[in-house]
Parts: structure tokens; sequence; C-alpha cells
């Protein structure tokens, strides 16, 4: 069965191909990110009226009421990394086992869809600074992992449509600019555009390519791949018209990093995002993907640049072949998803930026869209160290002014103080996939070296690109050795720093941190920088290009102001400034001419599912399910599914629910779920130590997501979370409010609540579940027994994922939140009306003690409805299976067919 709308013929290079044709249907003023999702809805079309009504809604863009319209997206592929890709496959195999266990066909649970994982969250920077620091590093990754990868191994064998891209090879977001994405995908005769749903925010980064793609959580992932669409709102559209050309001196980097400001301050969460203007069609296509693969951080869905001519060049530029590149443009053009530079949709607003305002800049010390001038970050620092270190989370005053403490380190006498850089990474496919910022950073490391300078001794440098392309170029082009000599040596290839993979610091310099409280810094070329994310020891995080990461490790401090002081003096005993080593554009231009060519990318990617000779090495389980082993440390069958019955249960109001947790604004998924490494006093880290493992086995819990019982204990565990149920302490802890008020772990009162049958709640902020489309950060609540979350506002993803796991998303009513009302996190919650409202949006009463108000349910579309009824989305997904052939709904291929 295809779509019930009419196909029509598109003849490329002799050869005849079926598409859903847009002529006819596509209002003329509707933004092209919308012409891709009435495309995907005609393609599924089943006839029903609900599908009429979402097509009639796209068709009908000018009209507001249709934005009130749910629409279901099909992926036409998933994208996942080893983090997110294991507990995803964990859950997979687990269906797989409840399939078996009702009398069902294990195989029935396979990905419908194409669903590439690339393993590169995993590779940590232990080893830095010295020439084998990468082979040192990869070693470690595989000892840790070892169990993981042999897990993930067993996936590629045991599922169709399922394919693992080994360790080694980059970071899954350039991979995807670089190599899998399709732009058109085509599918026996029929050819469609690449939708790409990633378990990552940053899947974004595609958006560059023309790429209609975004992110979502694991457990919206695992649903794409068994065939469930994503249930949406008809997003509104806001157009961002780009003027102008970039300044002298300034980067992609800072660009970006004003567009997160400014979209952040306009307001784009739960918004599609398109490029448009003038100053669209001169910009390079990783310039594109810079800016694309932060939407997250701006707070948008997605943010896409049309298909053009740069599009086109830039697949010949990475070794797609010409007859793909000649389909692609030929879809785009008949199906008007070609760019027109004189076209403006009917946006639902328009944001104005002209590139010749753009400075340098960074941006931090702890969100993605606090930018500073670079002329201010001397002044904004010293800010930092003697005013409040969380103004949002009402933490203490920081420490003050200068406190400087003498080391004798390894490479040279040095001291630190508050405000001293310890980590500078270059780092994240945010900026390692634009060659303009590399090649810069690469020769300013040269006119650094060749005037005598060094970077600091306490500051932990490292390159970790996103591409086996990036070291080629650098080392065609002579500049590695200038890193190098630097400190910046390749550490590995993956997220590493930008996901909180960095390792420990210099030793002497972590213990001074430690004992003399200092609050250091780290600088990053990334695109996340949230507290307790890069390293527990740095609560200054900032943002920056690669070039200015390299000005800060020399520099060696936040406090010295780099466009008015100098770096340091030269051989000769004159003074260097910034400006005096920073590069010529022409001669970047020059170099990159020269040296960023095809066969860079051919060769980078010839071989890629290969592996190397320890990826070959492993273990490789066989068999349709999963034999899990009851001793692993990281892999354990999750219990979502234990006690799961044939039909969904009633919905019961909430009542008598304790506060496990009330907390600020801009609560991150960093906060409710960790990544970092495993502290050795946390209760994870008890733990794993009580069941024999050292402290250099605990490993990260990005790690160990694998594990139901690791992450439970680490849910809500962020050494900065400020839970104001206990004020004043800073981590995972809160009052056990059904026993004496004591202040315990989180972990430890969410047993004593279930063990009592005590449902809990959390309160929060604005912008609750910002950051990484992390599902453990819905996973280990349900586990730990959350019903609700009652907060001002969510991030789209995390709103996304409660649901997926059966947490009842609430919204203070505008102009009230606990504060206004109150609430001291101590009362007794009750939620009434839960079994007698509508199955999507309206409000419930919210009882806290005496006092009761409305709060409004963010269930937004009929299909979040119904996975809340079910409990969530796995156990919905598991009924349906289980249901007789002729009650099941078709499924459908990519193609519609």
């Amino acid at each position: 069965m295809i779509g019930l709308h009419a196909a029509a013929a598109l003849d490329v290079d002799g050869r005849s191909y079926q598409i859903h044709a847009l002529a006819g249907r596509a209002p003329a003023e509707l933004p092209y990110t919308m012409r891709i999702v009435l495309e995907n809805l005609l393609r599924h079309d089943d006839g029903s009226d609900e599908r009429a009504a979402q097509i009639a809604a796209v068709c009908n863009w000018g009209d507001p009421a249709g934005h009130r319209q749910s629409i279901d997206v099909h992926g036409t592929r998933v994208f996942l990394h080893d983090t997110n890709g294991v507990p995803a496959l964990v859950d997979l195999a687990g269906l797989r086992d409840g399939l078996r266990r009702l009398g069902g066909d294990p195989a029935l649970v396979n990905p419908l869809v194409p669903a590439e994982l690339v393993i590169d969250h995993s590779i940590v920077a232990d080893y830095f600074g010295r020439p084998d620091a990468l082979a040192r590093n990869i070693e470690l990754e595989y000892q840790r992992n070892a169990e993981r990868y042999e897990f993930l191994r067993w996936g590629a064998e045991a599922f169709d449509n399922f394919t693992v891209v080994p360790p080694g090879n980059g970071i899954m977001h350039q991979i995807n600019l670089e190599y899998l994405a399709r732009v058109v995908m085509a599918d026996g005769e029929w050819v469609f555009p690449d939708l790409c749903l990633g378990t990552d925010s940053h899947t974004t980064m595609v958006n560059g390519l023309g790429v209609l793609g975004w992110g979502v959580g694991g457990i919206e992932a695992e649903s794409v791949m068994l065939g469930e669409p994503v249930s949406m709102l008809l997003p509104p559209v806001v157009g961002v018209r780009l003027a102008g050309t970039l300044p002298a001196g300034s980067t992609a980097t800072d660009l970006v990093l004003t567009i997160t400001e400014r979209l952040r301050a306009h307001g784009v969460v739960g918004s599609f995002v398109e490029y448009f203007g003038p100053g669209v069609s001169s910009m390079s296509l990783s310039t594109r993907a810079t800016i694309a693969n932060m939407s997250p951080e701006m707070g948008s869905t997605c943010g896409y640049f049309p298909i053009d001519a740069e599009t086109i060049s830039y697949l010949r530029l990475t070794g797609r072949p010409p007859e793909h590149r000649r389909l692609v443009e030929a879809y785009a053009r008949e199906q008007g998803l070609w760019h027109n530079p004189d076209f403006q949709a009917d946006y639902s607003s328009v944001v104005q930026i002209d590139l010749a305002d753009i400075e340098p800049s960074v941006a931090g010390p702890r969100r993605p869209q606090d930018r500073v001038s670079l002329a201010d970050v001397r002044r904004s620092v010293l800010v930092e160290l003697t005013g409040p270190s969380h103004p949002a989370q009402g933490a203490a005053a920081g420490p003050a002014a200068s406190r400087p403490v003498s080391l004798d380190l390894p490479t040279g006498p040095g001291e630190v103080d508050s405000g001293s850089v310890v980590i500078a990474a270059i780092t994240s496919c945010t900026n390692t996939a634009n060659p303009s910022v590399m090649v810069a950073a690469g020769l300013l490391a040269r006119n650094a070296v060749r005037r005598g300078l060094r970077s600091k001794p306490w500051v932990k440098t490292t390159l970790s690109p996103g591409s086996r392309v990036v070291t080629n170029y650098l080392d065609e082009t002579g500049l590695t050795k200038y890193l190098e000599q630097l400190g910046f040596h390749l550490a590995g290839f993956g997220c590493m720093t930008c996901i909180g993979a960095s390792g420990t610091l210099v030793d002497q310099v972590a213990a001074a941190v430690d004992e003399h409280n200092l609050t250091v810094a780290a600088v990053l070329s990334g695109n996340r920088n949230f507290e307790g994310r890069i390293n527990p020891s740095t609560r200054l995080n900032y943002l920056a290009s690669p070039p200015l990461v390299i000005a800060y490790a020399l520099a060696g401090t936040m406090r010295l102001d780099l466009t008015r002081e100098p770096l340091g003096v030269d051989q000769a005993g004159r003074e260097v400034y910034l400006h005096d080593i920073w590069p010529d554009e022409r001669e970047v231009a020059g170099l990159i001419a020269t040296a960023v060519q095809p066969e860079k990318y051919q060769r980078a990617y010839r071989d890629i599912s290969a592996g190397d000779a320890r990826w070959n090495a492993l273990e490789r389980p066989s068999g349709e399910t999963f034999d899990w082993r009851p001793s692993s440390h990281y892999l354990r069958r999750a219990p979502y599914l234990d006690d799961m019955t044939g039909e969904p249960a009633i919905i019961e109001d909430i009542v008598g629910a304790r506060v496990l947790a009330l907390l600020g604004d801009s609560v991150t998924t960093d906060h409710i779920s960790p990544a970092g490494a495993i502290p050795v006093g946390s209760v994870a880290g008890r733990y794993l130590a009580g069941l024999g493992l050292t402290r250099q086995q605990l490993s990260s819990y990005a790690a160990r997501r694998g594990n139901h019982q690791v992450m439970m204990r680490g849910t809500f565990a962020n050494l900065r979370l400020q839970n104001q149920l206990v004020t004043g302490v800073e981590g995972g802890y809160t009052r056990n409010l059904a026993g004496s008020g004591e202040v315990v772990d989180i972990y430890r009162a969410a047993m004593a609540y279930r063990a009592a049958g005590t449902p809990q709640v959390v309160l929060a902020g604005r912008d609750y579940g910002t950051g990484s489309s992390r599902d453990w950060a819905a996973k280990g609540p349900a586990l730990l027994g959350v019903r609700a979350v009652l907060a001002q506002s969510f991030e789209r993803i995390h709103r996304s994922n409660l649901i997926g796991m059966g947490i009842l998303p609430l919204e203070f009513l505008d102009g009230q939140n606990a504060g206004s009302l109150g609430l001291t996190g101590t009362e007794t919650i009750d939620i009434l009306g839960l079994a007698d409202r509508g199955e999507v949006g309206g409000s419930v009463i919210v009882r806290a003690d005496g006092q009761s108000f409305r709060a409004t349910v963010r269930i937004d579309t009929p299909r979040e409805a119904t996975y809340l009824r079910h409990g969530g989305v796995m156990p919905y997904v598991l009924r349906r299976m289980t249901r007789p052939a002729a009650e099941q709904r078709p499924t459908r291929s990519c193609s519609g067919t």
C-alpha cells in the first residue's frame, strides 16, 4: 500500500522514480520544513479522518487555528550513539523477552526503518599532552566498555536494519554530516526526503545539509524503530534572516553563540527554525552545520537550511556519488525544496541578524545562551568570583578575589588561582566539523610557537575531533606539530570533554582546587557547559572557538583581557597580544582549498564499519534474545515490563504524594541524570564498590546506562544540584518527609517512599529538562517512583520522555510558581481530576495540604494520551504486538509501502 495520494514520476539519469508530489498541494508561502512534513503526512496517509485533519492543517498553514493540531511524523531513519543506544538496545532486548513470555514471536521486535548507531560517547580524556594519548585512551576505552561493545555487536547481528559504526571513527553528528546523511532517500522506486530522528539533541547538525531532523529521547527512538510515529503539535516556524558577511576576526563559533543568545531571548522552544536571506547563500555548509548543531541550545526543535548549490557542492566534497547528487538536486527542485534566495515564507515570526555585527565571544559560565563579548570576559569572571555562584537556584555566595596557590608541576612551576583555566579542549562536532575554525586554530598555534609562547603547565590540553578527516588535513597542512607543541595532542575521536568525559585534571591542580576551594574554569569548543557536566572541579565553563581555546591555554586564566592585555612575551622580550598571532583569513582559506579535498573523506570512510583489531577480537553473542549475565555491572534487564498486565490500568488520581525535590529554573537533564564520572562517595559509587569494584573501575554514568541499578542511584545525583528542600546543601540530597525529615540522599528517600507505597512528585521552575535528550532523566525518576512533575515550563524532548515513561507533566498556570503559591515542598500533594478529564490538555486540581490550585496538563496529542494511559511507550508497544494480527494496524516501511 502507498499513500492514498496519486504518485508522480521523477526521471533522473534515464531512471524513473515515484514521488508523492507536493505541486498543487503545498501553498506557495509554505516554509521548507513544512513542505517536508507535508510530504511525510501524504506518504503515510491511511485514509483516516485524523490523518486528513493533519494534512489539512499543514496545507492551511496561514490559519493559526491549525497550529493546535497534532501531527504524526514518521522518521525515515533513526540515529543513535552508544550511551543512549545501549539502553535503547537493552529495552528492545527486554521487549523481545517480554514478547516471548507472552507467547509471541521475539523477532517481531525489529527496526522497521534503518537504525544507525555510532560509538562515540565512551572514550575519556584520561591521557593528554603526550604523543601516545590516543593509543592509551583507546586501550582504556576497550577495557571499560568491552561488555557494552559485545552487546552492541550482538544487536547488529540479532536485529535487521541495525548498523553499528565501531569506535575510533569520530562523533556521530560529524559522521552523519560527512557520510551517513542521504538528504534524499531512495527505497526501490520511491524517493522521499531523509527525515532523521536521533537519540542526541544535536542530531539537528544535519539540518545544515538540508536534512530535516531533530533529537528525540531514546524512548521515542525505540518506538520509531518499531513503527510508531513521533507525535507533536504542528510547530510554529520562526524565520531567521541572515544578511551581510562576518567581519575579520570573527568566526562561525562567534556567530552561533550570538544566534543562540538571540533565539533564546526571542523564545523558540517547540518551534522549527528556518534560515533565509542573502547571508545564507554566501555561507559555507560547514558554518551552516555549526549553527544547526546548536539548535537545542537555542531551544528550537530544529534549525533548517534549505537545499541549494552549496549542499550539492558539499556532497561532492565529501565523496557522495555523482548520481546521488543529481537525484538530490532533481528531487529538491521538483518538490519546491530547492532554496530560492528571494523567498520568504509565511513564518510565525522573523528574527533579523546582520553577520557584520558579530564580534569575538565566549558563552558561559553555565549556559550556552549566556554570550559574553571577548572584551567583557575578564569583568564578567570577576563578578562570578565575588557574587552568587548560581543565582537561579539561590546558591550561597561564591569565593572572593585572588588566592594563588604555587605548584611544582610536571612541565614546570605554576600558580593556580580562582579564575585559572585548568581545561582547554578543542572538542565536539559543533566546531571540529568546520575546517575554517580548525585551520585557524592550527595557524594560531603555529604563530604562538614561533613567538615562543607555550600553554600554561596547569592547563589540561586536549584535541578530540569528530572525524579522521580533521587530523588528515591538519597533518597535510603541517599544523599538527604546532598544536602538539602547545600540548594539543590527539586524545581521541569522540565527544570526550563536551559530554563530560574530560578525565581528571593534572593531579596537583585537582588537589589544590579541592583543598583551597578554588573556582576554576574550563574552555572548550563545544555546545554544552551546564553545571557539573564538563568536570566536577570546574565551576566555570566557557564555550569558545578553537583558536580562542588555544588562546586561553596560553593565558592560563580567565582574568586576562585578551583584547587589551598580552598573552606573554616572545624571545626578544616583546609583549605578544592575541591580535599579533591571530591567523590571516586569506591564509586559512588557501590552506582549506588545497588540503580539504574529496579523497580525504573517501579515505576516512572507506572502511568505517570494519573496526580495528580490538573491535574484531570482541566476542559476538548470538541468538534472537540476549543472554543476560547476573554478574554484569553494565547490562541488566530493566524491570519496566515485569508487572505489565494485558490491559492498561485505569488512571487514578494521585493522592498522598510527597515532594522528592523542589527545584529552580533551568534544571537540565545533566542535573537529573549526570553523565560524567561516578564519584567514589556517591550512592552509585558505594553500590559498585560493594560489588567489589575499585575506584578505577567505577567508570561513568554514561557508560553504565545499561544498568538500571546504577542509574536509579545516579538520578538527581549531580554534584551541583540545588534542591530547595535542603537549602545550603549541594548535590543529590533531600528530606525524608515520611520519617523525621532528616536529610538523606535522594535514592534513599525514594526507596523509603516506595516501600511505604507513597507516590512522589517533583516541583520545578522554568525550562525543566533543558539539555541533552537523555532518556534516563525520565527513566530514573520513573523507577524511583515519581508519578508527576509540576513545573513552570518544560523543554520539548524531556516532556516527551516523561510521558514515554508514564510520568505526568503538569505546568503551573501563568504567573504562578511554587514560590508565589507559598509551597515549601514539605506539603502532602494530591493531584485530582485525572480520571475524568479529557485525554488531551485540560487541567487538574492540585491540593497541597489545605491549599488548592489548578495546573495545566501537558499532554498535547492523542498519541501522548495513549502512551500515558498504558504507563509509557514500551508497555503500549508490547500490548500492540500481542494483539491478534487482524487487530493490529498495518506497518509500513519508510517508503510508505
